[in-house]
This record gives structure tokens, sequence and C-alpha cells, in this order.
């Protein structure tokens, strides 16, 4: 991929991202929120350079990255100054040192190992990273997160590791033929959330509830989401 190559479509522009953040801030309020407390995500995967910059310019919160590669490709182009960087795939235990310390957030750390990966790499760098559990809500076979039912103890894995800050939870649900279907996903990830906040932990401040992407942002906001990964309705249709 050439990263300074215009994105998968048409490209992002300024009019895509007003309307996204018009239909965030109509379920924020319909749930009684704040929508300046919904952080917009652009998820840039397949998107060039130019296109990220584009995002940046229309004032997206941050940029989140699917893949290593093409992650590093738009490091060296300098793609995404003047927005934070997010890690939002699938991260092999052997590409942790291409991602600590180059993101503001590792929002998909999904086990325990990966945990403790991400904490060596930090603690060699000298810095704590700020990451996300990311939970299978689906129970998903084969998708990556954390079971439900072993998220205690990765929690507590993670705030035992030095290197580590824990600033909340990710999840991506089922794929549903209808969106409104998801919310008992989002609502579940919520109790998960609200739970977890009301407990003490070293190195854990439950700050975000990332989940939600272009098909179904509303209904995860409406759940109580404050962090939302959005790509299709910033920068148009992939071409895979």
């Amino acid at each position: 991929m050439n990263a300074g190559r215009e994105g998968a479509e048409t490209g992002v522009t300024a009019e895509n991202v007003r309307r996204v953040r018009e239909l965030i801030a109509s379920a924020a309020r319909a749930a009684g929120r704040a929508a300046e407390d919904i952080t917009l995500v652009a998820a840039a995967k397949q998107n060039g350079a130019a296109s990220v910059r584009e995002a940046i310019a229309a004032g997206v919160d941050a940029v989140g990255e699917n893949r290593v590669q093409e992650m590093t490709e738009k490091l060296l182009a300098g793609a995404y100054e003047g927005a934070p960087l997010h890690f939002i795939g699938h991260l092999q235990t052997n590409k942790v040192r291409f991602v600590v310390g180059a993101c503001a957030l590792i929002e998909s750390a999904d086990s325990p190992r990966l945990v403790e990966e991400i904490g060596k790499r930090a603690v060699s760098l000298g810095i704590a990273q700020d990451i996300l559990l990311e939970v299978n809500i689906g129970r998903e076979p084969g998708k990556s997160g954390v079971l439900p039912e072993n998220l205690t103890e990765t929690l507590e894995k993670a705030a035992s590791t030095r290197g580590i800050f824990v600033r909340g939870l990710m999840a991506v649900p089922p794929a549903l033929a209808q969106n409104k279907g998801n919310r008992r996903f989002f609502d579940d990830m919520m109790k998960l959330f609200v739970d977890i906040r009301g407990k003490t932990y070293d190195n854990v401040d439950m700050r975000y509830l990332s989940m939600g992407m272009s098909d179904s942002f509303r209904e995860a906001v409406l759940s109580g989401a404050n962090m939302v990964r959005i790509g299709s309705a910033i920068f148009g249709l992939r071409k895979y």
C-alpha cells in the first residue's frame, strides 16, 4: 500500500464528519448525555495518508489503525499529526514492539499474554502504555477478545503489570442483519463497564467504553458508549 495515496473511495470530507457528528449528537441527546463526551475515532483501514489528514482537519478526535504495517507506513508519512493514534485491530505479540509508544491507546488488548508483552515493551521504553481490554461479548468462536467470564482474571493481570494502564473496555459485537439486535450486546458491555468502574484496582481508570462502528454507532451511544470507531461513514466504502 502507498501510504500517500488517496483513500479507498472518494476520500473523507468535512461533510461526512459533520454528518457523523450530528448522528452522534442525536443519539447522545436521546440518552441524556452530551455529544462532547463521545470520542470519535476515524477507523482508517485501507485509507491513505491524505485521507487521514483530511479526517484530522475535519475534526475527528483520534485515528484508529487495524494493521501494523499500514500504520507504520502512515507514521513515516506523518499522517497522524494533529490527532492521537489508536491501534484498534488484532495485535500479535510479535508486533507489539511497533505499536507500544507509537499509539496513545491500544484498544485491542485481548489476552493476559498480550497484556504482559505490552507491559514489557512499555517498561523497556520507560513509559506506561494506555490500553483497553477487548471483550468477545458475542462469544464468537475464532474472534479475538476476552470472554466475559475471563475478564476479571485479565483485568487483575493488567492491574498488576508494570507499564500498563487500563483505560476501559472495547468490543466488536456480532454483525447482525438488524442493527438494533446489537443493543443487547452493547447493554451487556455497559453492565461490565459499570461493574468494573465500581471496584478499585491499581493502574485501572475505567474512562472509555469503545463500541459501535459505522452501521451501529448510534445504538452503541444509546447503550452508553463514549468512544466510537467509524470507518466507511467517514472515508467511504472500502475496496477489497
